[in-house]
């Protein structure tokens, strides 16, 4: 069973072309191949990917889906185990 979620688009015909797209890694990332993610913003989404395996694919987030898991996020809505 697939479940859809508004958070997050998963539809390939609705999935911009990423390689031009500009991307940015966190001021905390040290550049040395830690756990680090970039992020590209574009009007009305935003994509998420892993800093060390670019080409393995990227989530793309509505920009309502962005501000909610960022959102979360801060409030500890995610543990990590």
């Amino acid at each position: 069973m697939v479940t859809k979620s508004p958070m997050v688009t998963k539809s390939p015909t609705d999935t911009p072309d990423l390689h031009s797209a500009p991307w940015r890694t966190s001021s905390y990332s040290s550049g040395h191949g830690g756990n680090c993610v970039e992020v590209a913003t574009m009007p009305g989404r935003t994509a998420v990917r892993d800093s060390k395996n670019r080409d393995s694919g990227s989530l793309l987030f509505s920009a309502t889906g962005w501000t909610a898991f960022i959102a979360a996020t801060r409030d500890g809505g995610f543990t990590l185990s």
